[in-house]
This record gives C-alpha cells, structure tokens and sequence, in this order.
C-alpha cells in the first residue's frame, strides 16, 4: 500500500507454496443466490455452451480460434472446434470474441483512500459494495486481498459472497496490516514486539485468515516471528517491507513478497539494520540504479533460488509518475468529490520532477529480469495511494503495463491468471481453460492476444459456471466508489 510521495523472458513456472489453502467453497446455482446477488446473473443453465470463440487457455499457447466451450455443472467439460452440442444447452454465439481464464490477482483491497487532500491524513473506506462488483465485471474471479482495514468487513464480505448474498470473485483473506509505529494510520494495531505479532497471528488465524502481511517497520525478529507463527498453523506471509530487505525476508522463509523493486531498500547506501530509510530514498536509489549491474542481479537471484514469489502492482506506482492519467471509465465510477480530489492529487504530481518517473522505469525493467531468471511474477492492482486505481480497471491496467514492461500479451496473461493460481495452490481447479477445471473466465469482444487492452471489453464472466452481465455490474456502481 504505497503511500503519495511529497509533493522470454525465459519461464513463468513455479512451485507449489508450503502449504494448501481452505478449499473453496462448492459451486452452486443462482437459484439459490439472494435476489440482489441474482438480477447480474445472466447464464444458469446446467449445461450452457460457447461458440465461435477464440481461446487464450493461460499457459502462454497461442491463441486458438473457432472454438467451443462446453460449461456443465460448474466445470469446463470440452473444449475444441467440433465439440457435440448436448441436448437443451444454453448457446451463447460469440465470434469476435476471446475468452480467457479468470483473473487471479493477489493484491487486492476492499476499501479506497479518501480525504487526501488533508496532509497527513490516512482515511480509508470500505468498498463491500462496489469493488466486488467491479473486480467481478473485468473478469477477476478470484483474489487475494493484501491486507485490511476493516478485517471484519472483509470476512463478512467473503461469507455472504460465498453464501450467495452478494456477488464477487472468491477471496482469500489477508489480515490486518502487522507492523511497529511508523506512519499515523488508525486502522493499524501497532506491535511493540515480536511476541505482540504472535499473539496477532493467532487471533487472526482464529478469525479465518489464511495469510498475514507484515508491514513497512517491522524488525527481522518481528518478522520472523510472524512467519514462525504462520507456518506452525500451515498459513502464509508476505510483506510490503523498508526496514527488513528483500534477501532478508527471503533468508527468514517468507512466502511471498509485494511491489517489486520499489519496496527494497537493500540498495539504498545508508541502509541501516531494521531501519527504513524512507519511501523517497528508496525512489531516488531506484532512479539511478542500474538493474542490470551484478548487486542488483544477485539479489533477484537470491529470490528466485528460494522460489519466492513477487506480486506486480504497477498501477499504484504509476498513479505517481508525472503525466499518467487513469482510464476514463475508472473516474465514471468514483464519486464526484473524490474523483475531483484525484484530479487535483494528479495535476500536483504531473508538476514533479521526473525522479519517480526514472524509478519507475527501474521497477519495469526489474520484473521483466526477475522473471528472465526464472522468479515467480503474480499480479496484483492495489487500489490505494492517493486514489485513482480502482477495482477491476486496476486490473487490466495491470496487464497494459506488464506489456509496457516487456512482457507479452499472452505472457501477461499468464501471470495474472495460472501464476496467480499456482501462488495460491489452487493451480489445480483454476488459472488456465482445461477440461475438468471450475469454469472460471472472462469472456471479451476483441483480441488481448494482439491488444491487451481488449481486457477492459469485458461481456460476460462466469464463476463457478454462471455467467454475469459486466455491463450490469458495473452500471450498478457507477458514482458510487469511494463511498460504499
């Protein structure tokens, strides 16, 4: 969760993580959904079938065109050109159309920045209403939040997603952010100590969350109290870290980390031990660092020996660079006074200098080498700063940049739908288009294969099988985020 500062690509392949999340929660119909949750629903038939598709499966093939999708039960049952129609299927005609995996993104939030306008003050909304809504509408099926600020409100949510009182994607939960005092955030419990951040696992894992984010000042005892407790319960633990390095959490056994380059301080020359040098020194290092050189090469591969995954969230980073603007559509759903504080926030930036812009840079070219020396790249949006990334359009600005980075459409898409699943350890049920999997995807007018940006053309997306109108979705929160 950056904060605003002062004003090939050789594999994508991994491992299984240590331990096996909950398994989710078994498909149904919409029948048996609450009418609020109903009226997006637009396929619910036993058996609805595809047509005239094209087909970008996630595991980096090319695209295969003229295709049919069998979806039966909940699960993808065929698939390919001459595949038998079953008796009393719903068709659905859709040439001019691709159809991916659903999204899996690993950092997401259910809540907005608000009142940043105010110097110093760190105000956040939950957004029980409107992001679930919208990550499901841009085909985001299933996500891992990075931490919360009202965890309550989070676990709520999930159980009436998973009940059929709302409509979302299925969402693993990550606790509240774990961290020493630092920044004046009231929604954080600060630890005084490393057995202050057991007790904190505890009572979370108790609560039902399955992974823990430690935050920007925690210490290396902190942290690896945090991950000693998490493991001994069979969760996970990743970090947006400062006073900890990357190659330190790694070196301690964290299962994954945030925000590439610009969260790593090992290269800033003051560096202390479990001290943050601060957010803008970390910036200004990455503006003249080189990422090619041997230091900065050896700490990718010290991640990349350990497995630890990374999740991309350059969103957030480009909401800071000077002369970047959100998508239209993104602002069309902000409320209209925040939507204005954004555009105030963003003409302030667009007058910085270019040093974040450099960093950014670095950060791009960061990803593209960590995954050449075979890291594991998930994606994620993270919808805070000071606003303007928004749920669901977050996400195919997501892809739109790992292609800036360098990265290919269809390289994109894998790490943002099979890396995101295989990072969770559900690469079994979702993340790629495979017979016997849930039917998890996305179905889009146009061709990411060639223009990523076909992502934000979304139609229709199915979960578990039932198909919802994006249209209707994201009508329903219009003027609306921010507030609810």
């Amino acid at each position: 969760m950056p904060r605003f500062p002062r004003l090939g690509l050789r594999t994508l392949l991994l491992v299984a993580p240590i331990a096996a999340p909950p398994a989710p929660v078994a498909a149904q119909r919409a029948a048996s959904m609450a009418a609020e949750a109903r009226r997006y629903v637009v396929h619910d038939a036993a058996t609805v079938v595809l047509t005239n598709v094209r087909v970008i499966d996630g595991t980096g093939a090319p695209p295969r065109e003229q295709q049919q999708i069998v979806l039966t039960d909940g699960r993808i049952a065929a698939m390919g050109t001459s595949v038998p129609i079953p008796a009393g299927a719903t068709v659905v005609d859709l040439p001019g159309h691709t159809v991916t995996p659903g999204l899996v993104m690993l950092h997401e939030h259910m809540f907005y920045p608000t009142g940043r306008q105010t110097p110093g003050l760190f105000s956040y909304v939950s957004q029980a209403f409107s992001f679930p809504k919208l990550y499901l509408a841009f085909g985001v099926t299933t996500l891992r939040t990075a931490g919360t600020t009202a965890p309550y409100v989070d676990l709520n949510l999930k159980h009436a997603i998973d009940a059929g009182r709302q409509v979302g994607p299925l969402v693993y939960l990550t606790s509240p952010f774990i961290d020493r005092p630092g920044y004046p955030i009231p929604h954080f419990k600060h630890i005084d100590s490393p057995a202050a951040a057991r007790r904190l696992v505890r009572y979370w894992a108790e609560e039902g969350m399955t992974w823990f984010k430690a935050y920007t000042f925690v210490t290396r005892e902190d942290l690896a109290a945090i991950i000693d407790e998490a493991h001994a319960l069979g969760l996970r633990v990743t970090a947006h870290l400062c006073s900890v390095t990357h190659s330190e959490a790694a070196a301690l056994g964290i299962d994954g980390l945030e925000h590439g380059l610009l969260t790593n301080t090992e290269f800033v020359p003051e560096k202390g031990p479990d001290r943050c040098p601060g957010e803008q020194r970390v910036y200004e290092t990455a503006a003249t660092l080189d990422v090619g050189s041997a230091p900065v090469q050896a700490g990718i591969r010290r991640l990349v020996d350990r497995r630890i995954p990374m999740t991309s969230t350059l969103p957030i980073w480009e909401t800071m660079v000077p002369g970047r603007m959100v998508p239209a559509g993104a602002l069309d759903v902000l409320a209209p006074e925040l939507r204005d504080d954004y555009l105030a926030i963003q003409r302030r930036v667009a007058g910085q200098t270019t040093t974040f812009a450099a960093a950014f840079a670095a950060a791009l070219r960061w990803e593209r080498e960590f995954v050449r020396a075979g890291g594991i790249l998930g994606a994620g949006s993270d919808p805070t700063g000071y606003g303007g990334t928004i749920a669901g359009y977050g996400n195919v600005r997501q892809l739109e940049l790992l292609v800036e980075a360098g990265f290919t459409p269809l390289e994109a898409l894998v790490i943002a739908t099979r890396n995101g699943a295989r990072i969770l350890g559900v690469d079994d049920q979702i993340g790629t288009l495979e017979v016997g999997k849930r039917a998890d995807l996305v179905v889009v007018r146009g061709n990411p294969a060639v223009r990523i940006g076909d992502m934000g053309n979304p139609v229709l997306v199915f979960r578990d099988g039932i198909g919802y109108d994006s249209a209707k979705l994201i009508a329903a929160v219009k003027g609306l985020v921010g507030r609810f």
